[in-house]
């Protein structure tokens, strides 16, 4: 497992939620992709992104509420969680209509960090190599999105009260 998926593992278990694991989505094409140590492009992620969302809709449609682990490391990617919209548009007023109780946490740690958890986890397929071109991807959350930047280098169980306490304060 990836400290991602146990930081929303735990999380979601203490609030009662329903927890996804985006990783157990991606098809089996990105998966032999990011194996080979190939940087999965927009088209790629676009599919994958979309049954994210639909997922996470027919859950809040049933008034289920769900943690979802994913890098999202794009703001469109973000979006397309969130909205539903194609990658990459310019459209403007997709930003405007946000659902208002979908809530991003960036866990930001540091390269060295990262990289030494990705090496010690086992029967993943991505590979350490595959970093740089997270790290390269990466565009930070930033308003008018809902989130929170949470250190990742601390203790998951301090992650998640963490994150448990701004959540609760939210809803």
């Amino acid at each position: 497992f990836s400290y991602r998926t146990e930081v929303g593992s735990q999380l979601a278990n203490k609030l009662g939620w329903k927890f996804y694991d985006a990783d157990d989505y991606h098809p089996q094409s990105n998966k032999l992709k990011m194996g080979k140590g190939i940087p999965l492009t927009d088209q790629d992620r676009h599919p994958w992104l979309c049954e994210l969302h639909n997922l996470i809709m027919s859950d809040e449609a049933h008034g289920q509420h769900v943690v979802l682990a994913c890098s999202a490391l794009k703001k469109a990617y973000r979006e397309t969680l969130a909205t539903g919209t194609k990658l990459c548009t310019s459209d403007r007023k997709q930003q405007e209509n946000l659902d208002p109780d979908i809530f991003f946490i960036h866990l930001q740690g540091s390269w060295k960090v990262i990289s030494e958890r990705i090496q010690r986890r086992t029967g993943h397929f991505m590979p350490v190599e595959l970093l740089a071109s997270q790290f390269d991807t990466l565009d930070s959350p930033a308003a008018p999105e809902r989130f929170m930047s949470v250190n990742a280098e601390k203790d998951i169980s301090q992650i998640v009260l963490e994150i448990k306490g701004v959540l609760e304060g939210k809803m």
